[in-house]
């Protein structure tokens, strides 16, 4: 099975994780960058994930949804509010999401201390539901 972590654990990944637990997150946005640089396969509609917390556990699973890879500038409020963390505006969503992929520890993993994303940045936008909520 598919294993999903948002985020790096700590605190995000905590509330993230809460958010698909509890439905109110349904869809993701990763890089298309942290794909090529994993060299992972991109979701696939139907596959399920376990969602790991930060400590390590699976706590739910998930299944892929939908799947699309476009430019950062075309992410929808739809989208952005969906993700479950309280964005009202693509703007806002935006910001919260460059403050991350800007961060010291993502441009770690990714190799590259002066990473930047841009309007033409490709993003993977992924929507899931839950499956199986293993906490109960």
């Amino acid at each position: 099975m598919r294993v999903e972590q948002f985020a790096f654990p700590g605190p995000l990944r905590d509330r993230l994780v809460a958010a698909v637990v509890s439905g109110a997150k349904t869809s993701t946005t990763s890089l298309l960058a942290e794909y090529e640089h994993e060299r992972e396969p991109l979701p696939r509609v139907g596959v399920r994930s376990a969602v790991i917390d930060s400590d390590g556990r699976a706590v739910a699973v998930t299944e892929t949804t939908d799947v699309r890879v476009v430019p950062l500038a075309e992410v929808d409020l739809r989208h952005a509010v969906d993700e479950g963390e309280g964005f009202t505006t693509v703007a806002a969503w935006r910001a919260g999401h460059e403050d991350y992929w800007h961060s010291e520890e993502l441009r770690a993993a990714l190799g590259d201390p002066g990473f930047t994303v841009d309007d033409s940045t490709p993003v993977v936008l992924e929507r899931f539901r839950v499956v199986a909520d293993l906490l109960r």
